[in-house]
């Protein structure tokens, strides 16, 4: 279905096919991500790691299935800010995208955070501030020459992570086997001794962190070269694909933990339970890179990729007239929303420099993200129901109802185990969203989306939103 159908032009270049949009998921996602929040993790989870991404793994399964939902119906660039405002509400569509907006806007500087705190870690005598300048300009410029650019980079990055994953675990396996650790075991899938679904929730809450990114792929819908297809496809392989190494790597790092017992106890302040567990399975130069390949893979790769998804957001709530106009505009020449993309870069500058400066900045930003990322999950299952009843409940049960009751309840259930903080910033962004949503209403600007084919003269969606750049 062409986005003509919404009444917008198709000013995106569709360059990305099934195996570019994988590799952007994963990429995303980051196939080595639980390097980086392990020890906060275990320690949530009382040493059950394993356990809680096979329970993130399921829930973000039956969030996929609700996204391949709404992607077929309206294969459009907002994501679930469009599939609100069209399924439900144009209203309920711009809260939804505030709320959306949170998770995606903070998620590069977090990012370019996470890894000027590595890079620190390695090079101390250049400080996490001036890290995280480094990585938003670099990602910037790579993002400003266009989709192809970014496609290339996909790959190279993709590739480098997963040789890093595979020889950690290829190190990690042997070390067990000869006797390094704590032996092969399944207590971290499950211990009997310390299990509970309240434990295992609030790790999820934790770690879900890791998963998001295969969402980010239904805001490349007009990316895509065969549309909503190939974007429902390459949501589930991708998901799947990096369950799998997220189960397996945090496996082998919980049997090679130096100090179990500590890490429950203490947490990991340093942010280097995994860079331990690695210098005992290889070694201090196996715990070196691994703790490079993390600040590299969440600063310049799923950086990169997450200013690609932010961008296309701002551009797809712009042209909507719910953010200023100038956001939509995209560079005729290397057909990229490029205002967005420096917005999405000044943004990182800004708010990275200062929370830098913070020991608790990292906390605080991975709680919003989280939380902004849950809320907007939960409003996509409830679109899913909703759409089908209005639509004359075309389609099956299982897909439309019963898969989006379930996914909805066991998000709703890791956010009331989430760390409070997380509930506090989150409900906070919400009331602000709700007053700038009074705001637009008493100015007459109610939010509302186009419903004509994009032909018309009239369509504001038409409008001049293209300029050289």
């Amino acid at each position: 279905m062409p986005v003509t159908t919404f009444g917008y032009q198709q000013q995106l270049r569709r360059e990305l096919r099934i195996r570019d949009l994988i590799a952007y998921g994963l990429i995303f996602m980051v196939v080595i991500a639980p390097f980086g929040i392990f020890g906060s993790v275990y320690q949530a989870s009382a040493g059950m790691i394993a356990l809680a991404y096979v329970v993130g793994a399921a829930t973000m399964i039956l969030t996929a299935s609700s996204y391949g939902v709404m992607v077929e119906k309206y294969p459009v660039a907002g994501s679930v800010y469009g599939y609100a405002g069209r399924a439900i509400a144009p209203a309920v569509g711009f809260l939804t995208g505030w709320a959306i907006l949170l998770d995606y806007v903070c998620i590069p500087l977090l990012l370019s955070l996470v890894a000027g705190a590595s890079m620190n870690s390695i090079v101390p005598g250049v400080p996490i501030a001036a890290w995280v300048i480094i990585f938003v300009v670099a990602n910037t410029v790579i993002n400003v020459f266009g989709i192809r650019t970014t496609k290339l980079l996909n790959w190279l990055f993709l590739a480098a992570e997963l040789v890093v994953l595979l020889i950690f675990l290829g190190f990690g396996l042997a070390a067990i086997a000869d006797g390094k650790g704590h032996g092969f075991s399944l207590d971290p899938f499950y211990n009997g001794t310390t299990f509970s679904w309240s434990l295992i929730l609030g790790a999820v809450s934790i770690g879900m962190l890791s998963y998001l990114g295969f969402d980010a792929l239904g805001l490349l819908a007009e990316d895509a070269a065969d549309g909503a297809r190939t974007v429902r496809r390459a949501m589930y392989a991708s998901l799947l694909l990096v369950a799998a190494l997220f189960i397996a790597q945090t496996w082998v790092a919980a049997l090679l933990v130096p100090d179990p017992a500590g890490l429950i106890a203490n947490g990991d302040p340093a942010g280097s339970a995994f860079y331990d567990a690695a210098e005992v399975a290889g070694g201090p130069w196996l715990g070196t890179l691994t703790a490079l390949a993390t600040a590299l893979a969440w600063g310049v790769a799923n950086n990169m990729v997450a200013q690609v998804a932010t961008s296309r957001l701002l551009m797809a709530m712009a042209r909507d007239r719910q953010l200023p106009a100038f956001l939509a505009r995209v560079s005729v020449s290397r057909s990229v929303p490029t205002n967005a993309i420096l917005a999405t870069a000044v943004i990182s500058l800004g708010i990275g420099v200062w929370m830098a400066g913070r020991d608790d900045g990292i906390t605080l930003m991975s709680a919003m993200v989280n939380f902004g990322a849950m809320i907007a999950f939960i409003v996509l299952h409830v679109c899913v129901i909703w759409d089908w009843v209005k639509n004359g409940r075309q389609g099956g049960v299982l897909r439309n109802v019963v898969i989006p009751v379930l996914g909805a309840g066991v998000l709703i259930a890791v956010i009331l185990h989430a760390q409070l903080l997380a509930q506090k910033v989150g409900l906070i962004w919400l009331g602000i969203g709700a007053l700038v949503l009074i705001f637009l209403l008493a100015t007459g600007r109610r939010p509302a989306l186009p419903e004509v084919p994009a032909g018309d003269d009239d369509t504001p969606t038409n409008r001049a939103v293209t300029e050289h750049v």
